[in-house]
């Protein structure tokens, strides 16, 4: 049986992937800050599917919290065959409105955790000729806007470049990039959805069954759904200073988890 490892699992798109991957007979090592509600789902997931799930506790903004992780990742004995960089969050504000350390604590757990992390795990898998890993991203990589999209952005350069250095290893790498879906990300940032139109609203269950096929056909870049792909295709040929002075009025909305 396989073993997945999902951080910031108990929210959001993590726990669509915990659901989804439990469902489907995998072992998980469930990751996030509060013990509880791991604890929780853990021995929710295991009830109803029969599956082992570990508790790791970790803040992905410290030191401590990405090692913690790292050396679960690097075992070799009950290796990680999937890992899912989901954790993360958005700040509220604009540049310069928004502290310099939240700013680099945003760095942290979407850059230097996702970093380490799948250098960790894939060092590992190709030892062993197989493994992968989903880095979720987001839409907002694709629109100059913050230092969120910023972020996420780096993710998609990076997790792109090393599935090609890691290309005939047996290990696939995929930047997930989903737009607005309902999760607890947007009410902990402070913004508001009112203004949102519903047609823009992801479901997580849907949106992790199709970044998993993404994932078994050996994609690189997972947009999962119709709309968002369309609505990409139109960044890619629209200015960038028109595309800046619209986000720029509507803020950051995008986000994923």
């Amino acid at each position: 049986m396989t073993t997945a490892l999902i951080t910031g699992s108990t929210a959001g798109i993590g726990a669509a992937f915990a659901r989804r991957l439990a469902a489907d007979g995998h072992n998980l090592v469930l990751v996030a800050r509060d013990t509880k509600r791991l604890r929780e789902q853990a021995t929710e997931l295991h009830d109803r599917h029969g599956i082992e799930a570990e508790v790791l506790t970790a803040d992905l903004a410290t030191e401590d919290g990405i090692t913690a992780v790292e050396e679960r990742l690097g075992r070799r004995r009950d290796g990680v065959d999937l890992l899912v960089n989901n954790a993360g969050f958005a700040n509220k504000g604009r540049y310069l409105e928004v502290p310099l350390a939240d700013e680099l604590t945003m760095l942290k757990v979407h850059c230097e955790a996702v970093l380490r992390l799948t250098s960790a795990a894939t060092d590992a898998m190709r030892e062993r000729g197989r493994g992968g890993v989903v880095n979720v991203a987001s839409v907002a990589a694709f629109v100059p806007r913050g230092t969120y999209g910023a972020s996420k952005a780096w993710v998609v350069q990076f997790t792109q470049g090393a599935a090609r250095d890691l290309e005939g290893s047996g290990v696939r790498l995929m930047a997930l990039c989903p737009g607005l879906v309902r999760t607890e990300f947007h009410e902990r940032a402070g913004m508001g959805t009112d203004n949102i139109p519903k047609w823009m609203w992801l479901d997580a269950d849907k949106l992790v069954k199709a970044a998993l096929a993404d994932l078994a056909r050996g994609k690189s870049l997972s947009i999962p759904d119709p709309r968002y792909k369309a609505m990409m295709g139109l960044v890619k040929v629209t200015p960038r200073a028109l595309i800046g002075g619209v986000t720029s009025r509507t803020g950051r909305k995008y986000g994923p988890k």
